[in-house]
């Protein structure tokens, strides 16, 4: 057995690189477990478990993660595991290591990776699956699940890109379908039987983990294809094995651990303010969304909890911000209720409240008022295409008088500054589409001299920013067999909107890089074949992809080409009764309602949300939440 070995940094190593705070851990709040590191340092097995959290990018983000914040609480509870936090090192740093043979190390016990019983990744964007292979490397641990060893650390996985993880299936142990608060700990305690029996027989570890609810694990599955490399089927290599795994999920949120004491990192994050998480599910079916499927169905947090959890927050930690995350906030039915406690119990201590992207149909102007007490910034919407024709395609359920009406209530609220986001690409797009992106900011901006004009008050030059994104086609949504569009298409739509809006000096324009989005793509709706090219684009040096600076997109052409895989194989339309390298998964919302949902897009009909009439969709299975309210 290993015993506990602390991996000493030099300074002169920390001096070396940008950004030395994110290797040194310390922060406030975080959790070490001396009962079980000292265990390890006695001689024969222990059952205790240790656990690495892995954030595949820099510690900016990864302390950004709520995900990650949630399951480094649930797995430190139990007081024979424990739980430990890494970060995958910047450029500057991985190189440092690598040229003074320090292994990856965790922030509490500086311990070495590969000294863990299970190495844990939270994965939430397709891009950093190349820094997952960076951390295992530097941690010691052999890349690919079948070279590892009896008494090598089980790797694993979950977040929203596990629902298809094909691409990485040759380097995951078993993969969480769903949420994880329940279905890590079974995980955990089945690792802590295979200690007691000395880790012994590997395989049939995997074996008793893919009886688990939920943990789908790659090693017990085989792919097929046919004779001109259309993916045909996955199917379990033995009997036993169940053929679909179901995602899980909590059914209570009230009495699900939530972390009131978060760590507290020691630097500016990307998002530097604590967080409440509302509810789960969305209600609304934009047919792009793939959380909007996945997650359902919605399950709200009461607003008392809520409200204690963020008294709880700003005691333990100091910040003076709060978030409240959901896919769709304005949707909370106990939002006053939830503002009203909040803004009451910090009155007095200069601690603000912030709210993520609104839907415009339900926004309020006594919540712009209540949040804008304490701080006032910009607001942003998401209307997401610039057409009515175009939003019914992908149900998104506004109007324009919709739009104009929030926005009257902003501009008279006395905002100036709004953020409009919208999508390039997305299926029946025309250029009258791309041109009406333009023509509602064109009317937005006519609109705040409008009202300025009828207070009769002179007003600074408002700042109306325009952002695009580009769609892509994810799986499990009523998109998920369209074509992507070309980077040349795409490229012409970009250069359009911008040469309409380009005199108009109040309205600015950002838009997302054209080859990310398709590399991002072919990841999103690979199968098992794409394995070999994500290794070996990560020997040619691609790690985080999810950086503009540092992708690759050359590299990856030619590492498809050298496997004999085009990016046109992943990215073309697929026929709606083709199968689907995800379709072993179950989300509960089931393949003919998204087939439905598509074919209901391009008669540009909407669908109501699961408050106003239930579509059927499926998620009814899981006998909980808005379904059953």
């Amino acid at each position: 057995m290993r015993t506990h070995k602390e991996v000493v940094i030099p300074h002169s190593v920390l001096m070396s690189v940008q950004s030395p705070g994110r290797y040194v851990g310390g922060e406030v709040n975080r959790i070490i477990k001396e009962n079980i590191v000292k265990a390890l340092e006695d001689t024969g097995f222990t059952s205790a478990v240790r656990i690495a959290f892995c954030f595949p990018d820099v510690y900016e983000i990864g302390m950004s993660n709520l995900a990650m914040q949630i399951l480094y609480k649930v797995f430190n509870e139990p007081e024979w595991c424990s739980c430990e936090r890494s970060f995958s090192p910047w450029p500057d740093m991985d190189k440092a290591m690598r040229d003074n043979n320090i292994p990856l190390y965790t922030l509490e016990t500086k311990s070495p990776l590969n000294e863990f019983d299970v190495v844990c990744f939270s994965i939430g964007y397709e891009m950093a699956y190349t820094n997952v292979l960076q951390m295992l490397d530097l941690g010691g641990i052999p890349l690919r699940a079948a070279e590892r060893s009896d008494d090598d650390p089980v790797i694993v996985c979950g977040g929203p890109v596990a629902y298809n993880i094909e691409p990485m299936a040759d380097f995951f142990d078993a993969v969480f379908m769903g949420e994880g608060e329940e279905v890590d700990l079974e995980l955990a305690y089945e690792i802590k039987k295979y200690k007691e029996n000395n880790k012994k027989d590997r395989q049939a570890l995997l074996r008793r983990l893919a009886q688990i609810p939920g943990v789908y694990v790659p090693a017990l599955y085989k792919d097929e294809y046919d004779e001109n490399g259309r993916f045909l089927s996955l199917k379990p290599i033995e009997e036993g094995i169940p053929e679909v795994i179901t995602k899980r999920i909590i059914t209570d949120l009230d009495n699900v651990p939530y972390p009131t004491e978060p760590v507290v990192p020691n630097m500016t994050t990307v998002h530097n303010r604590a967080y409440i998480e509302l509810f789960r599910g969305c209600i609304r079916g934009c047919r792009f969304c793939q959380a909007g499927y996945i997650y359902r169905p919605v399950r709200e947090k009461s607003a008392q909890v809520l409200c204690d959890n963020g008294i709880a927050i700003e005691k333990s930690t100091g910040y003076d911000e709060l978030g409240m995350l959901s896919l769709s906030t304005s949707d909370y039915t106990g939002l006053a209720e939830l503002t009203d406690g909040l803004l009451n119990a910090y009155e007095g201590h200069h601690t603000s409240l912030s709210l993520p992207s609104l839907r415009i149909d339900n926004f309020a102007m006594e919540l712009m008022k209540k949040i804008s007490s304490t701080r006032k910034s910009g607001i942003t919407f998401a209307p997401e295409a610039g057409t009515q024709r175009l939003r019914d395609v992908i149900n998104k359920g506004i109007t324009e008088e919709d739009i104009l009406k929030s926005i009257r209530l902003v501009f008279e609220g006395g905002w100036s500054t709004i953020k409009l986001y919208f999508m390039l690409g997305l299926p029946t797009e025309t250029m009258d589409d791309v041109k009406g992106i333009a023509d509602l900011a064109i009317k937005i901006e006519d609109l705040y001299y409008e009202i300025a004009r009828e207070k009769d008050i002179k007003v600074r030059r408002p700042e109306i920013t325009i952002s695009t994104s580009l769609f892509i086609p994810k799986p499990f949504t009523a998109f998920q067999w369209e074509a992507q569009d070309s980077i040349e298409s795409l490229g012409e739509k970009q250069r359009y909107l911008k040469s309409l809006i380009q005199k108009h000096r109040s309205i600015n324009y950002n838009w997302h890089g054209f080859e990310t989005s398709v590399w991002e793509a072919v990841l999103a709706r690979a199968d098992r074949r794409l394995a070999p090219v994500i290794l070996e684009g990560y020997k040619k040096g691609c790690i985080f992809d999810a950086w503009d600076d540092m992708f690759k997109y050359e590299t990856w052409l030619q590492e498809l080409d050298a496997c004999g895989l085009t990016v046109d194989q992943f990215i073309g339309a697929i026929d709606v009764d083709a199968p689907l390298a995800w379709d072993h998964i179950n989300i509960g919302v089931t393949r003919k309602f998204l087939a439905l949902e598509r074919k209901r897009a391009y008669e540009e009909k909407v669908t109501p949300n699961c408050r106003e009439k239930c579509a059927g969709c499926g998620a009814a299975c899981f006998k909980t939440g808005v379904c059953y309210e």
